[in-house]
């Protein structure tokens, strides 16, 4: 008798030491390679692994770690959630519940989520203002008396998004991009109107700014700057979903133009800094970038790839003025893949940007989390490439795109140089693992890199997972297992 008590002693302890608390979001054994049962797992480039954090949120779009390393995240309708992120070995990551972010809620917050540089002040934005809380990451809580509206006038159809960006160089400076109405609005082209371009705002002063009249102008003419990034120079790039449905003298174009772009907006400290600054404008409405040049015809100059053309041409207005007067883009991307972020991994120094998917096209494209290589303040690639851009994880099945395939919409990277991605459609949070070799060998001081990655990428599945499960180490297990089968076999085991 004493014997079997001793064992539900056992039992008791064992089940009280390892216990962890549960979220029923989180999944209980941590896989590698392998994605939700809702569609097939996504592809990863060789070197590569990924983890499914969850799959369980609602339409996530930005996310970011503040200074203790939680992990807050927009896109819910309800407001901003924050995850409390743990390790448990062996490269797993869990996380203990999501809680809602209490006064985000009822602000129709639907993308822009930043922090400051101190982390001590959120932002988080909706179609026509950013707002600004005290934020304590270690509660982590936001102070609600203090909420206010840092930008607003931003109100319009169409493209609702407003993305906001923090410096990580300077303390008071806040980026707000502010999209199109429509597919062709034609308040772009003036300026006054403050549509379709990036701006540049001091989130210290009290007082709320009107977006239009107010606020530094980085650049303008550009359609529907979603993602912006920047670089550890303090270089700024937007990545810009370009037209829809675009004819051009009477012939259908849309298939494979105009280009999506990769733009580079200059240094802050030369640009929003710097009195009596002229921003440059990217051509919208009036001038497209070209993806596949041999479809823009006729033209008034040889038109390469990412060079611009005109969508309407006149005696006063050709594709060389589109040429002559507008800023190109740096780089061009395939028609339609839809760019949402960029972000520039701390030690690579290489921009990730996420390519959400196209709609308006037969044979559909995008759907990937890839890398643009830099080399100092510059992509590697030249202008008119058309293969910048390498798939680090991607869907080799796009059967169920858009709603039932990865989708990849905001980008994080934590301090062991981890890729986090959501994917809005199917409302997951997804972990990237780079090889070592690729945390290792950048940045060096001048930012070169004697290398050629491309030859290194290819599709990789695997359905191994680490012996983990909630947090519970295999030795642990078979410790406790083989206490269990020693008293049951009569045998004694002495008290550690």
């Amino acid at each position: 008798m004493s014997n079997i008590k001793f064992l539900l002693w056992v039992l008791m302890v064992f089940n009280q030491t390892f216990a962890v608390s549960r979220d029923s979001d989180a999944p209980t054994v941590c896989k590698i390679n392998q994605g939700s049962l809702n569609y097939p797992s996504p592809s990863i480039a060789d070197g590569y692994t990924y983890q499914l954090l969850t799959d369980q949120l609602n339409r996530p779009r930005n996310l970011i770690f503040d200074t203790d390393g939680n992990l807050l995240v927009s896109g819910d309708p309800d407001g901003i959630f924050v995850l409390r992120i743990r390790e448990v070995g062996h490269g797993c990551v869990m996380y203990d519940g999501k809680t809602l972010l209490e006064g985000t809620s009822g602000l129709n917050l639907n993308h822009g989520l930043a922090l400051s540089r101190d982390g001590r002040t959120l932002f988080a934005s909706s179609a026509n203002i950013a707002y600004s809380w005290k934020y304590d990451p270690t509660t982590p809580s936001i102070d609600n008396s203090s909420r206010r509206n840092v930008v607003t006038g931003m109100d319009s159809d169409g493209h609702t998004t407003r993305t906001l960006l923090t410096s990580k160089l300077y303390s008071d400076v806040l980026l707000v991009s502010r999209g199109s109405n429509g597919n062709l609005d034609m308040d772009a082209k003036h300026l006054p109107k403050g549509k379709c371009m990036i701006k540049a705002f001091s989130h210290s002063k009290t007082e709320e700014q009107d977006f239009a009249t107010q606020g530094n102008l980085l650049g303008w003419g550009l359609r529907n700057s979603v993602g912006i990034g920047e670089d550890s120079r303090g270089g700024i790039w937007a990545v810009e979903n370009s037209a829809d449905n675009l004819i051009r003298e009477r012939i259908n174009i849309h298939q494979n133009n105009p280009a999506e772009e990769l733009n580079f907006l200059g240094p802050l400290k030369e640009t929003a800094f710097r009195e009596g600054y002229v921003a440059p404008n990217y051509g919208y409405p009036y001038c497209f970038a070209a993806w596949n040049p041999k479809d823009i015809t006729p033209a008034t100059y040889a038109i390469g790839v990412g060079d611009q053309f005109a969508l309407v041409m006149n005696n006063s207005f050709t594709d060389s003025t589109c040429r002559d007067k507008f800023q190109a883009p740096r780089l061009s991307f395939q028609a339609h893949v839809a760019p949402l972020d960029i972000k520039f991994h701390p030690q690579t120094g290489h921009a990730w940007i996420s390519f959400h998917g196209s709609w308006n096209r037969d044979a559909p494209v995008g759907y990937s989390l890839s890398v643009v290589e830099f080399q100092g303040s510059e992509p590697k690639a030249p202008k008119n490439s058309t293969n910048s851009a390498m798939n680090i994880m991607w869907n080799g099945n796009i059967a169920g795109c858009p709603s039932k395939c990865f989708r990849p919409v905001g980008i994080a990277f934590d301090s062991a140089g981890r890729v986090w991605v959501t994917s809005d459609s199917t409302g997951e949070i997804y972990i990237i693992t780079p090889p070592q070799s690729s945390l290792s060998e950048l940045p060096l001081s001048n930012g070169t890199r004697d290398t050629n990655s491309a030859s290194n990428f290819s599709r990789r599945h695997s359905g191994a997972a680490p012996l983990i499960h909630g947090g519970v180490s295999l030795t642990k297990i078979i410790v406790g297992v083989a206490v269990i089968c020693a008293l049951l076999l009569g045998g004694r085991v002495p008290m550690l």
